[in-house]
């Protein structure tokens, strides 16, 4: 079946598609490696409340960072959907809405980050409160960060799983670079869900199972900047 011919505002949201997994995931490895890696300290609430009472501005860049990570995921599902709805609307709109589901997400998870600042805020109604509890409530806190993302990254897998299925279709890009994206994306959906039921297959999956997503995500990002749409329309890949 050859497709519809390719429109301005398909290539235009490719481009857009693009610049936003490049700029997700520099903001995701800013955030996550950078920021808590530096700050937070495991198995020890007093050292990381001391690591955020003394850099709580750079905490605070943290978050806006990830505020502007799910931003930018907006605009990247809104894109997806403009682009990829020509070849199966119904399949891009349920791709859509796991997508949003999970910047929702990871929306909320973001603004919980700063209960962490108000537990050690030192504000008055707070002094009822042993010093070493709140430390230990903080460091709560930015724990349930992770088991938050962990959630979002169900949706953002299984959404994603659909989304590439509509790219391996349509031929607007790479076959290969489709087939990444499908088994990626279930891998992260799929590999997510796992420790849930199992917490000890974390330490044997982690981080592995994350990796064929992050070559997926500026694989497609890198092509869709330098190479964008094709010019011509193209013939759909058969359904599997």
């Amino acid at each position: 079946m050859t497709m519809p011919e390719i429109s301005d505002t398909q290539r235009r949201a490719a481009r857009a598609v693009g610049v936003c997994y490049l700029i997700a995931m520099v903001l995701a490895i800013f955030g996550e490696n950078y920021v808590r890696g530096s700050l937070l300290v495991a198995d020890n609430a007093t050292a990381t409340a001391r690591n955020l009472m003394a850099h709580e501005p750079l905490f605070r860049v943290g978050i806006v960072g990830e505020l502007l990570t799910f931003t930018s995921d907006v605009v990247l599902i809104t894109s997806l959907y403009v682009i990829l709805s020509p070849v199966s609307r119904y399949l891009a709109l349920v791709a859509a809405a796991f997508r949003i589901v999970e910047a929702a997400v990871c929306v909320v998870m973001a603004a919980q980050s700063f209960d962490a600042l108000r537990l050690l805020s030192g504000a008055p109604y707070l002094r009822v409160v042993d010093p070493n509890t709140l430390d230990a409530l903080a460091r709560l806190t930015l724990s349930a960060h992770g088991s938050t993302y962990n959630v979002a990254f169900v949706f953002l897998g299984f959404g994603s799983t659909i989304f590439g299925y509509l790219w391996w279709k349509s031929r607007y890009v790479p076959s290969a670079l489709g087939i990444l994206g499908i088994v990626a994306s279930f891998l992260l959906g799929a590999g997510t869900l796992v420790p849930m039921v199992f917490p000890a297959a974390w330490n044997v999956m982690y981080p592995a199972y994350m990796v064929p997503m992050f070559l997926f995500e500026v694989g497609m990002g890198l092509w869709l900047l330098v190479k964008g749409l094709p010019r011509q329309p193209v013939t759909s890949s058969a359904s599997p």
